[in-house]
């Protein structure tokens, strides 16, 4: 007996110390900056990117090979000599072993523009990276935020729930001495069966946030914290111009472009020196022969390559370059008006939230003093039980205006930071109080 005591308290405990555990926003953030799979998924593709510029940069370092040959030939002797009298055939062991090398000396500049090719679409993966990331830490915001709405839409249900109750009991009172009608108590009771289901609602959606924030984290684990909420701390913003051109100059998806733009120049003006002539040099060591030891030669020489025709290739692919060039510039103006549009977005849907904190947290306390007299005047017998349930629903509309309000402006301000492509703010962490 005692011994499931212990255990039923140190269940206890361990409940306790978990739901005191807390994070913050920025807790959250890091937590998916570390575990989120795309971003890992985004890493290993720049570290390809950087394994091919090193790829490109190989073309200018020698190039050495060992080989080993062991060959069974045969060979007639009249071929050897030059005669035709008296052939026979000799069949017998080759073998040759040797280092080679080969190493490029001159191309006009082809290898220098693969390489500078191959460095712009690796800023180009790297930009890549930070669109991911930024997109992570939006996705996590976003479940954040929503689910603090959840949270508090769900104490405003559970207080309904409590007040349909008192009501209820205060209409049974009545009506057991004969202050009230049987419609007050019937009516109560369907207003407290429609509370609770919108209860059950607003406790599925807590859930519901839960399962989004533990995949906007990335973590394979439920949940297992709870969140600190965010003051109300607007930001300083900038003029809608600015605020533009600040986000051309931060937005990764414009850099990712422009590096793509540089990468394309490069390859043009390597294909455009296909047409001139590539100078290699080399030479090999090599032991060959029938029998052991094998005899030693040499040689050491220089290559000149000119291609004079390929069926079109060559301009073909010049052609195509210049082309991909031309649509490359076009989507960084399309890109450019796209995020003007974002930012321009963005700021409208903040300055509406930040506007309407103020009207709601009104039309919140006015629908309170409204529900409390209500109430008094029930309780005393002026009233009626209509008041009291119009009175209580349009306290639970306006309170949940009030909070859809508050985190429509951390929404607004995390849109408006993923729209510039910058932080804003740095939010101080605290508990926010409700009435």
């Amino acid at each position: 007996m005692k011994l499931a005591s212990h255990i039923v308290l140190g269940l206890c405990m361990c409940a306790v110390a978990s739901a005191q555990e807390s994070k913050s926003l920025e807790e959250c953030v890091e937590l998916a900056l570390r575990h989120h799979p795309s971003l890992q998924a985004g890493a290993a593709r720049a570290a390809a990117a950087q394994a091919r510029v090193r790829q490109a940069a190989s073309a200018y370092l020698p190039q050495i090979d060992a080989t080993y040959a062991a060959n069974r030939r045969s060979t007639s002797v009249a071929a050897r000599t030059g005669t035709t009298l008296g052939t026979a055939t000799q069949t017998f062991n080759f073998f040759n072993t040797g280092v080679s090398f080969s190493q490029l000396l001159f191309d006009f500049g082809q290898a220098f523009h693969a390489i500078e090719s191959a460095q712009a679409q690796a800023e180009a993966s790297s930009a890549d990276l930070e669109t991911q990331r930024q997109q992570v830490v939006f996705g996590v915001k976003q479940a954040y935020f929503t689910l603090l709405t959840a949270q508090h839409l769900r104490d405003v249900a559970a207080e309904a729930v409590r007040r349909s109750e008192k009501h209820l009991e205060l209409a049974k009172g009545r009506y057991d001495v004969g202050l009230a009608p049987r419609l007050d108590v019937t009516r109560e009771q369907a207003q407290l069966a429609a509370n609770q289901l919108d209860l059950l609602r607003a406790e599925h959606n807590v859930r519901l946030g839960y399962e989004t924030l533990r995949n906007a984290i990335g973590l394979e684990a439920p949940v297992s914290f709870t969140l600190q909420d965010v003051p109300l701390t607007p930001p300083p913003l900038a003029d809608e111009e600015t605020l533009i051109k600040r986000a051309w100059e931060n937005r990764p998806e414009l850099r990712r472009l422009t590096a793509q733009i540089r990468a394309a120049e490069q390859d043009l003006l390597a294909l455009e020196r296909n047409h001139l002539p590539v100078i290699t040099g080399g030479g090999q060591y090599q032991w060959s022969g029938a029998v052991f030891p094998l005899q030693p030669n040499w040689n050491v020489g220089a290559a000149v390559t000119l291609p004079l025709f390929r069926g079109g290739l060559t301009v073909a692919q010049i052609e195509a370059a210049k082309q991909s060039l031309v649509a490359l510039g076009h989507d960084a103006d399309t890109l450019r008006q796209s995020i003007a549009l974002e930012v321009r977005e963005a700021l409208l849907r903040y300055q509406e939230a930040a506007k309407s904190i103020q009207v709601s947290r009104q039309g919140a306390e006015q629908a309170r003093q409204n529900l409390e007299l209500a109430e008094g005047r029930y309780a005393t017998g002026v009233g009626s039980i209509i008041e009291v349930t119009d009175a209580q629903s349009t306290f639970v509309t306006a309170k949940a205006q009030e909070i859809q309000a508050l985190y429509s402006h951390h929404l607004g301000v995390a849109a408006l930071e993923k729209a510039i492509g910058a932080r804003i703010e740095e939010p101080k962490v605290s508990s926010m109080q409700w009435e």
